[in-house]
């Protein structure tokens, strides 16, 4: 039996904070108990509120004040000598560094992250950068190395009913079955990951079960339709929340199921509108699977080969330097479906 979810990074006077408040209403409040506990010369409560400012920031989409804050709220939390709020603030920052695709700063951050949580004594804190560090390595299509932590952290979070940390870890666990090409399983764990976010009133973690859910619909089932609906309920929520990378996300995915139901125009149009959005908040990963999306549709609706190759070897050499191999084998994939299968132009 799961509880409804609560969201550990709202802390100290934050806590009445839902997880499924507005990201706006969460930065207007945050910022206005940092400048209270600044003025009454807190550096705990101002490092608690700050990392509630940095998140907001962080899922706004707004890179640069997220980056500034995740590092005052760690400064703060070391004046106060409270190591699980440094933890904290090295778990939002090795998230944006994630997001930005720093990837090897994500998981030095995150290490030390949960290293600090443990000396601390606080295991939530642990847990989410573990979370963390695996959602890196999963990112970059490492599976095999970072299987059996999505395995491990799923056990504790259904263990200890968390039902967000267990819609994460099915909803991680099932994208690599879906890369992989297991539909069903796939399948049935969003669906799973959905009901406990339903459940347990999760919706962003909702938003994100119903986005994999209509990326299975579509892929293996050919029914777009169905696919389109669930990404619109999807982002509904994504809008109410002030969710931009979810949004950005759900953008690309109906790009993804136009694409496969040959409707190439409104496919061009939805990666077009996906990557100036992934663009504007300088997250590369989406960045770079929207403008494979563009380049796929740009050549189905008439672009010159020789051009469609050297945007292909483009992106695979971006890819390379970021270091995200799943969709490098992607744009090799890309390459054979348009017969484009000359060596890759890859700087080395």
């Amino acid at each position: 039996m799961y509880g409804k979810a609560f969201a550990p990074e709202y802390q100290g006077s934050l806590t009445t904070l839902s997880v499924n408040s507005s990201l706006v209403d969460v930065l207007a409040a945050a910022t206005e108990q940092l400048r209270a506990a600044q003025r009454g010369g807190s550096p705990a409560e101002a490092a608690r509120a700050g990392l509630a400012v940095a998140e907001a920031h962080r899922r706004l989409g707004q890179v640069d004040e997220a980056d500034r804050e995740w590092k005052a709220s760690y400064r703060a939390a070391r004046v106060a000598g409270d190591l699980g709020a440094m933890a904290w603030a090295l778990w939002s920052g090795g998230t944006l560094a994630r997001q930005r695709g720093a990837l090897a700063l994500a998981w030095r951050l995150l290490g030390l992250a949960a290293d600090l949580g443990e000396r601390g004594g606080d295991i939530v804190v642990r847990g989410y950068s573990l979370a963390g560090m695996a959602e890196t390595g999963r990112i970059q299509g490492d599976y095999e190395a970072v299987g059996a932590l999505h395995e491990k952290l799923l056990a504790e979070a259904r263990k200890r009913g968390e039902a967000r940390h267990t819609v994460w870890a099915l909803e991680g666990i099932a994208q690599m079955h879906r890369n992989t090409g297991s539909y069903d399983s796939a399948y049935a764990m969003f669906e799973e990951a959905a009901g406990i976010a339903a459940q347990a009133d999760d919706r962003r973690g909702h938003a994100w079960a119903l986005r994999g859910m209509a990326d299975i619909i579509s892929v293996r089932d050919g029914d777009a339709e169905r696919a389109l609906k669930l990404l619109s309920e999807a982002e509904l929520t994504c809008r109410e929340m002030n969710l931009v990378s979810a949004l950005a996300y759900n953008h690309k995915m109906r790009g993804n199921v136009f694409y496969r139901a040959g409707r190439y125009e409104e496919a061009r149009a939805m990666y077009q509108q996906a990557w100036d959005e992934f663009r504007g908040m300088s997250e590369p990963r989406g960045e770079a699977l929207a403008r494979l999306g563009l380049i796929k549709s740009r050549a189905r609706l008439g672009r010159d080969r020789d051009r469609t190759a050297e945007d292909l070897s483009e992106l695979a050499a971006v890819l390379e330097r970021i270091g995200l191999r799943h969709v490098r084998r992607m744009v090799e994939r890309a390459r054979e479906e348009f017969g484009l299968t000359e060596a890759l132009e890859v700087a080395r």
